[in-house]
């Protein structure tokens, strides 16, 4: 098909391609300057060090990299007028009501954003301690106090850490690392499970290809979610956010071909065979379960995703989410009966294994996400 449009579209394809070639350059450039460590860990202005501490929390997952955070430095209220408080909060544009209705996935990604500020307040010398107010904004409230500093491994993996939406190479984990994930993705009423026989990936590959199926017949879940995929260097560097298509091994092409492409090879069966060869290349399995259905859970479980991910890349271990058992609501309780966790809900379904690394997405300033 792109050699079709080519011909049909001659010069224009050419100054395409050009085009490409040049905001490369740039892409890298944002790329370093996005997934990178402070160059300065002494720093000693207040307000900078909180500033950064944002920056290393906008490095978290966020469902569709929609980055539906913000963030409040040192107001909570009147009597806590200080700079040693950082307020984590939903930004409600940047919510996807087809995928994910009643937000939690949103939640669950400030609880990811949370545990990135807690581990690299550590670092900066700053005990974290996080607490959820559902009465004022739905905020996650991190106060800050002097501390030791530590540079534990989770924090020096945090520039370091994407979903790595590719096949893996199929090598098996030694049951100390399996050990050390699973201990890494506990909480507070947040428990994980991880699977790494071959007959249970199965099983949850027809739950994967069943949720996936669904999903691609809903007009209203395709129209989102091709609103949030970027498929060019101009689209990543202009918009900052959204899945970059060239994150998942497709072609990096201008928009107008690349909604063409999408058009006629983004089928359902496509999408299938694609699962179920990822999943068969994985290690494993995760799958975050909950005590509660509610916000503080999710954001709990954001926090053990995190940690989770974040162990992951310090032993070199790559991982995706899969997590259409649990967006689709009609297969979720199914799910749930299958993985006998009773009237427990599946929060997160997410792949693991040793794999490439791949192109990554970017971050929106600072200055867009504080208030």
């Amino acid at each position: 098909m792109i050699l079709g449009l080519t011909a049909l579209t001659g010069g224009t394809m050419a100054y395409a391609i050009g085009s490409a070639h040049q905001s490369n350059r740039q892409y890298t450039h944002a790329v370093h300057d996005t997934w990178r460590h402070t160059s300065d860990r002494a720093l000693r202005d207040l307000t900078a060090v909180t500033r950064e501490l944002v920056r290393y929390a906008t490095l978290a997952a966020s469902s569709h990299n929609t980055q539906c955070w913000k963030f409040a430095i040192g107001t909570v209220s009147p009597s806590m007028l200080t700079d040693q408080t950082i307020s984590i909060l939903p930004d409600w544009t940047r919510r996807c009501p087809a995928v994910d209705p009643d937000d939690h996935h949103l939640f669950v990604s400030l609880g990811c954003a949370t545990e990135n500020l807690i581990q690299a307040a550590q670092a900066f010398g700053k005990h974290g301690v996080a607490r959820f107010d559902l009465a004022i904004d739905d905020r996650v409230t991190v106060s800050l106090a002097p501390s030791k500093a530590i540079d534990s491994d989770l924090f020096k993996a945090i520039p370091h850490r994407q979903c790595s939406r590719v096949e893996y190479n199929g090598k098996t984990l030694s049951n100390a690392d399996l050990a050390t994930l699973e201990r890494a993705g506990q909480g507070n009423g947040v428990r994980i499970l991880l699977l790494t026989d071959k007959a249970q990936t199965e099983n949850i590959l027809e739950y994967v290809v069943q949720g996936n199926t669904a999903q691609m017949n809903d007009r209203a879940f395709i129209e989102e979610l091709k609103s949030w995929i970027r498929f060019s260097y101009n689209e990543v560097l202009s918009h900052r956010d959204g899945l970059f298509a060239g994150s998942s091994g497709n072609p990096i092409v201008p928009r107008w071909l690349g909604m063409r492409l999408l058009n006629v090879f983004f089928t359902a069966n496509s999408e299938n065979d694609k699962y179920a060869k990822q999943i068969r290349s994985s290690a494993g399995i995760a799958i975050f379960v909950s005590e509660r259905n509610d916000k503080e859970h999710w954001i709990e479980t954001g926090r053990c995703y995190e940690r989770f991910a974040l162990q992951a890349t310090a032993l070199g271990i790559k991982n995706a989410f899969l997590n259409q058992p649990t967006e689709v609501l009609s297969l979720r309780p199914q799910f749930a009966s299958y993985l006998g966790i009773g009237n427990l809900r599946p929060d997160l379904v997410v792949r693991f294994g040793y794999g490439p690394e791949t192109r990554r997405s970017l971050r929106r300033p600072i200055e867009s996400v504080l208030l």
